[in-house]
């Protein structure tokens, strides 16, 4: 199944975060977002604010259905996401399932 068919799911009681194997395995299928020690991460640019907080907006409803959020820092006209499954301590699915959903609101 492609990733951005899939929805996220809450982690069980005593879940672990992904394996690096596993982790790297997935970022294959998010190209554009960086590895990090325990999140993925993005940055985007627009033309001006207006059109960061418009993406931003949609990545919080997108987010907002998953029940699985990012963290958001915007920047004039640049905004980075970081995923990452606080819950657990590291990575999960879900991070790649939103990162995907993200990425197709890129077109």
């Amino acid at each position: 199944m492609v990733l951005s068919e899939e929805n996220c799911s809450p982690p069980s009681p005593g879940s672990l975060p992904l394996s690096v194997g596993e982790a790297v395995r997935l970022s294959r299928e998010v190209p554009a977002w960086s590895l990090k020690e325990g999140s993925i991460e993005r940055e985007f640019k627009f033309k001006d604010f207006k059109g960061a907080m418009a993406f931003t907006n949609t990545v919080a409803g997108v987010a907002d259905s998953q029940d699985h959020h990012p963290d958001i820092l915007i920047s004039y006209n640049r905004v980075r996401l970081t995923l990452t499954t606080h819950k657990t301590g590291g990575l999960t699915r879900n991070d790649f399932i939103l990162a995907s959903r993200i990425d197709r609101l890129q077109g």
